[in-house]
């Protein structure tokens, strides 16, 4: 980036920040430029000075640019090895427990959320759990609640199911209307959804296991570790930490507090 550039992101970013409260400042550049430019260019703008301009006095362009720098992308059983794993080596574990509470943070629309409620029904487990799914994407939660996703995706996603060694047929989870599906009410009861920003909150319960993937590849060193901190207050000794497959434990400040669980999906245990 030149001079200018670097200066006009950083004066966008300094004002989201003063303005709403939402602080993006520790995001890794190279994609937070791509996608302040994306924005830029989608509200048929010049520069990123004329959007922090428009971002400032206007809440809609400012819910969109959040909207574009929180990377709602995601699926159902995403990586299905990562859910094999978890049944074999994570379920044992939670069939100990009285009470199981699950965080999903940067659950983005929810497709997560709804695969670990159907694995977790299908391990009789789903009735003594709680799931909290977490986002700063207001407009991402409201779509999680609903359970709506597009007809074109099952095809992937039964898939991804029967590879994540789904036990039944996955159409038996949704019902089809035109071209969307919704999943039953059954699999939302035990879901508590909440805005939540990993940058600026604080941790709000202890949990059993928390999820966190392909989040932080988008952070700095600085957010990462912010992050990992959070994540340590926010486990009960001996719970489970699930990252992305990008992603590590490694190099961070709190990498001997854990023991790995499975070192290909990246599961951690956290020890002390």
């Amino acid at each position: 980036m030149d001079e200018r550039e670097t200066i006009e992101i950083e004066l966008l970013l300094e004002g989201v920040h003063r303005m709403y409260g939402y602080d993006f400042r520790n995001y890794a550049i190279p994609s937070l430029k791509r996608r302040i430019w994306h924005s830029v260019h989608s509200e048929n703008l010049k520069t990123v000075s004329g959007l922090q301009e428009k971002v400032l006095h206007n809440r809609d362009t400012f819910d969109r640019l959040v909207h574009n720098l929180s990377i709602p992308v995601t699926e159902m059983f995403r990586d299905p090895s990562l859910f094999k794993t978890f049944r074999e080596k994570v379920v044992p574990i939670l069939r100990t427990y009285p009470y199981i509470r699950i965080w999903h943070a940067g659950c983005s629309t929810g497709e997560e959320v709804y695969s670990m409620a159907i694995l977790l029904q299908e391990e009789g487990l789903y009735d003594k759990a709680r799931i909290y799914a977490t986002d700063m994407n207001a407009r991402s939660l409201e779509q999680a609640k609903e359970g709506i996703y597009g007809l074109q995706k099952m095809k992937l996603y039964t898939k991804n199911y029967i590879e994540a060694g789904g036990t039944r047929s996955f159409s038996e989870y949704y019902t089809a209307q035109y071209n969307s599906v919704i999943f039953h009410p059954y699999l939302r009861k035990n879901m508590i959804f909440a805005e939540h920003n990993l940058a600026t909150d604080r941790s709000f319960n202890e949990f059993n296991v928390i999820f966190c993937r392909n989040v932080m590849i988008y952070f700095n060193e600085t957010l990462r570790n912010r992050v990992h901190e959070l994540f340590y207050e926010s486990l009960s000794n001996f719970g489970v930490l699930v990252l992305g497959s990008k992603e590590s434990i490694h190099f961070t400040d709190y990498s001997h507090c854990f023991e790995p669980l499975d070192r290909v999906e990246k599961i951690y245990r956290k020890i002390k």
